[in-house]
């Protein structure tokens, strides 16, 4: 594939060594961001479709069995947030709807997929979260059909979801210029990720259980 567009972010499915993950570059209001494509140059497709002016999606990652693209959605920018996912294989999508604060510049899976994490953002963000310098681990909850009852078409809708949000780590004093970018251990039982709290750049570890009695 040639193009004179600003690529980057090249992501590899963690499974499929033939699929790659790209995106257009600039202003994210503006471009159509998130893109795969076969490394044949085969099946460009296009993951997120804009549908209101001033939308933006991006920061997208794999889960680790390659099946999703996770990425951050504003629906507009700076006011409705979801950490929003794409099924590969069958084009479904799920969105978690976040509060203000909980915003994260980044976002990460665990290696089972129970468990999310966000590593906050500072009141200059886009967000502009008064209270949103934190380490977040995140539980996803479905939104359920109220009754049992299901529109005609619901295996073709987004399905929806909300957070329940635990605080972990206080990062009151961190420069967010340096962006924490929080990972899991592969057992899911640690979050680590990068710090300036203390005063100088280091690699910081909390636990994802809450400790006993």
């Amino acid at each position: 594939m040639k193009a004179t567009d600003w690529l980057n972010h090249l992501q590899f499915s963690p499974t499929d060594p033939t699929l790659l993950m790209y995106c257009h570059e600039g202003p994210w209001h503006r471009v159509d961001r998130i893109w795969t494509i076969r490394t044949d140059g085969s099946q460009m497709t296009k993951v997120h479709a804009r549908t209101m002016n001033m939308e933006i999606a991006g920061h997208e990652f794999w889960s680790p069995d390659g099946k999703t693209i996770w990425y951050d959605l504003q629906t507009p920018r700076g006011e409705d947030f979801w950490l929003a996912g794409y099924d590969v294989a069958t084009a479904k999508r799920r969105w978690y709807h976040l509060e203000r604060n909980e915003w994260s510049v980044h976002y990460n899976v665990s290696a089972d997929q129970k468990l999310f994490s966000g590593d906050g953002g500072d009141s200059e963000m886009v967000a502009h979260a008064p209270d949103g310098k934190w380490m977040y681990l995140f539980r996803p909850k479905p939104v359920p059909d109220v009754a049992g009852i299901r529109a005609d078409n619901a295996d073709s809708l987004i399905e929806a979801g909300t957070f329940a949000a635990e605080k972990l780590v206080d990062m009151g004093k961190q420069d967010y210029k340096l962006e924490p970018n929080a990972r899991f251990s592969p057992d899911g039982k640690w979050l680590i990720f990068r710090a300036n709290i203390e005063g100088k750049a280091a690699i910081y570890a909390v636990e994802t259980a809450k400790p006993g009695p």
